[in-house]
């Protein structure tokens, strides 16, 4: 299981639809949060895309230098950036970070804002793009060369001279639910993306991708993005919950979901049939709690419990096919170390670092009474005689 978390260019507080408790995400908060995604243990980190956002890949570049494994999974734009310039992007990145770049491949789903960066095409023309892209990028990605003559791009000898450390090409994640956008999925990408749905629907998705993926002659790895809110009891964690969407008021959620309606991202409407804009009934299963999505586009739901219960339910989409989890939590500076205190510990990961002998100036916990170290929580290796 590999996990990943979450750089909030767009925005960070300890409440959802207010300025209360809001917190400037200026460079510095930035850093700190991917500095503690770095130490931690995470795979990596997504970084939002969108007029919203600081840009990304700015982003994560001046980030680069402070973290030393953290992966960045950053988003393309089809019909926003050229395939050969984003294929330059990505192989300068990817030299520069010694192989830490992972490449979100964004169609986009609001037609009010493409239109304000020019891209004037319907839902579906849009994914015909993608695949036009996607078919170029992978040519030039992977030190070929592209000539595509399509609906929409006309490619002639699209070459890259410096090539990726990553072969063939960064990976590719994906994320739309539309059966057009599946398709593109199955025929070019590497992981497939989904927002955090219930478990049945999840495996219904995963289902229809596997077999389109098979058509291709292909397979694909499969991610969730989810909120989480994971405290030592589940009572402490549902009332963080509440807690978040405190200060969420009916005209707060009415505007929401007036910026909802014009989008046409499946995935979006999705999100929003779990709640339908109503807060009375917001687990829509168990442990999964829609809150989040009442004014937040995009991922809209977290898992909520107690340690136990939260590495329960990821077991439960693991069981699907889901192998990595992109969590966030709100203020995403604490509650990436809540996540990995509490959750870590319970859940099959592959890549946390190796924690050194700690000694007498670097305990775990605060000295007791400036005289004894707190009990060591590591279980110690058990001595067999034969």
């Amino acid at each position: 299981m590999q996990l990943l978390w979450f750089i909030p260019t767009h925005g960070d507080g300890r409440y959802l639809g207010t300025a209360i408790g809001g917190r400037s995400t200026d460079y510095e908060y930035l850093r700190q949060i991917a500095q503690a995604v770095d130490q931690l243990g995470f795979t990596g980190a997504l970084l939002p895309t969108g007029r919203s956002c600081e840009d990304a890949w700015i982003v994560a570049s001046t980030l680069v230098t402070h973290t030393q494994r953290m992966k960045f999974l950053v988003a393309i734009r089809p019909g926003i950036v050229s395939p050969g310039v984003a294929a330059r992007m990505a192989a300068t990145f990817d030299r520069l970070s010694n192989g830490r770049l992972l490449v979100n491949v964004v169609t986009g789903g609001d037609p009010v804002e493409l239109a304000g960066d020019g891209l004037h095409l319907s839902h579906d023309d849009r994914y015909r793009l993608t695949d036009e892209f996607l078919t170029a990028w992978r040519a030039i990605a992977s030190g070929g060369e592209a000539n595509v003559k399509g609906d929409f791009l006309d490619i002639r000898g699209g070459k890259l001279l410096f090539p990726p450390v990553q072969q063939p090409y960064p990976p590719l994640w994906f994320g739309g639910s539309s059966p057009i956008a599946q398709q593109i999925a199955a025929k070019h990408v590497d992981v497939y993306l989904t927002w955090g749905e219930p478990p049945a629907q999840v495996a219904e998705k995963i289902a229809s991708v596997r077999r389109l993926a098979e058509a291709e002659g292909r397979t694909l790895r499969f991610g969730i993005r989810l909120h989480v809110i994971v405290r030592e009891t589940t009572s402490e964690a549902w009332d963080a919950a509440n807690r978040l969407i405190k200060y969420v008021d009916e005209a707060a959620i009415a505007t929401a979901q007036k910026a909802y309606a014009r989008m046409d991202s499946e995935g979006q409407q999705r999100m929003t049939q779990l709640h339908k804009g109503n807060r009375e009934a917001l687990e829509i299963s168990p442990n999964l709690w829609a809150g989040v999505g009442l004014v937040r586009g995009g991922a809209g739901t977290a898992l909520v419990g107690d340690p136990d219960t939260v590495a329960a339910r990821m077991q439960e989409y693991a069981d699907l096919g889901i192998e990595t989890f992109i969590l966030s939590g709100y203020p995403h500076l604490e509650e990436a170390y809540y996540v990995a205190e509490l959750l870590f510990p319970k859940l099959p990961l592959e890549n946390l670092p190796t924690k050194a002998k700690q000694y007498a100036l670097s305990p775990f916990g605060e000295v007791m009474a400036n005289d004894a170290f707190p009990k060591s929580t590591e279980k110690k290796p058990q001595l067999t005689v034969d």
